[in-house]
């Protein structure tokens, strides 16, 4: 039941975000959006990731782990119906509530993992990314069907996620009987530790901001990317729902091999260059390879995605750090992020094209590597009263 409640959970997570872009210019049309408010709406969750993550810690303390993934479900629910039912005024704010709801299972879930599941990590959090990248694949695929299929209906478009909100919360209802709370630390233990003290919190949190900023903004902006190259709205969401699933398959193996091995240096270096040469394909390349190059892209993309979750486990000394590592690189990883679709937008729109925003991104992901790289040495944060120890 454990691993069904998380899958279902997991489903939910980027389903309501990856919807939109397919159907970025309907939108525009029928809502009168400037390209200006496109990217201020791709930029909404990112932005509210980074700025609610922090809040998920307190209330699970206040209620439990569990009640709190629950209560998150029902809110994200909520948020949806919200912007389906009245997309001209509720758009955005709609939108905001997913992402807050969304925030808390983003924090929440790999550390529930890690507190009654220690043992099998690495195959839940690929399970997790899987069920993760799986909501990702359907609501690209769909968005533009659903879309034509309703008549041109913009309620039903971006309300239709809804549903499966409901429905994971009703799977998550046996969790509820658990209460799973951040435990304290031993009798005579140190006093609390202090993440942002550390420089291997910042590198993890860089990581994994310089990775979201990346990931959403070529989440945001490639189905537009391919509908100016000539690419059909379908076949440019069926292009983004590929990029999904190349995900999907890095997301379930990497966090396996990471949990096997000594460090993960060479998983980083690999990841690296798999994410660039699949951008810069994507771009620079003839349209005709582009099932190609989004693969490459997006396997690249759900590597880093594995690591950056696993690494902010594994540079964890015991769950209570988990905990404060996971709201902390969120927090501030998140609000870096936020400039990915924006910037990727303003500079679509000032030079008219897409080389300078590509090239941007591809100097952005020379960066992850440069932070990835220790931060996947075989090292953990101290415990209070302690030294960091190295390789």
């Amino acid at each position: 039941m454990l691993l069904a409640g998380i899958t279902a959970l997991a489903f939910n997570m980027r389903a309501a975000i990856t919807s939109l872009p397919p159907v970025f210019p309907e939108l525009a049309a029928s809502l009168r959006l400037s390209p200006a408010a496109l990217s201020a709406l791709a930029a909404v969750p990112v932005l509210c990731f980074g700025v609610f993550s922090g809040a998920a810690a307190p209330l699970s303390r206040w209620f439990g782990e569990e009640r709190v993934l629950g209560a998150a479900l029902v809110v994200l629910a909520a948020g949806l119906v919200l912007r389906g039912a009245f997309p001209g005024g509720m758009l955005f704010p709609g939108t905001a509530l997913a992402a807050f709801a969304i925030a808390v299972l983003n924090v929440l879930l790999p550390s529930l993992v890690k507190r009654r599941r220690p043992e099998q990590a690495g195959l839940l959090i690929g399970i997790y990314l899987v069920g993760l990248s799986a909501g990702s694949i359907l609501a690209s695929l769909v968005a533009i069907p659903v879309y034509r299929l309703s008549g041109g209906s913009v309620p039903l478009t971006v309300g239709l996620w809804a549903l499966p909100a409901l429905g994971a919360a009703l799977v998550w209802l046996p969790q509820l009987r658990y209460r799973t709370v951040p435990a304290a630390r031993p009798a005579g233990a140190a006093g609390r530790l202090r993440v942002y003290r550390h420089a291997l919190t910042w590198q993890v949190t860089l990581f994994m901001g310089l990775q979201s900023l990346t990931f959403y903004a070529a989440l945001s902006w490639v189905p537009t990317m391919f509908r100016d190259r000539g690419v059909s709205p379908g076949g440019a969401g069926n292009l983004l729902a590929l990029m999904s699933f190349g995900g999907t398959i890095t997301a379930l193996v990497i966090p396996v091999l990471a949990h096997r091995a000594r460090d993960q240096r060479a998983l980083i270096a690999a990841t690296m260059v798999a994410s660039a040469a699949g951008l810069a394909g994507v771009w620079f390349a003839p349209v005709g390879s582009a099932v190609a190059w989004i693969l490459v892209l997006g396997l690249g993309q759900g590597a880093a995605l594995g690591l950056a979750v696993f690494l902010m486990m594994a540079r964890a000394p015991d769950p209570v750090a988990a905990a404060s590592l996971s709201a902390f690189v969120q927090s501030v990883g998140y609000l870096l992020a936020t400039a990915g679709p924006l910037a990727v937008g303003f500079l679509h729109s000032a030079t008219g094209g897409w080389t300078v925003p590509v090239t941007m991104l591809l100097v952005i992901m020379g960066l992850e590597f440069m932070a990835g790289w220790p931060a996947a040495r075989d090292v953990t944060l101290p415990l209070p009263g302690h030294a960091i120890a190295a390789d």
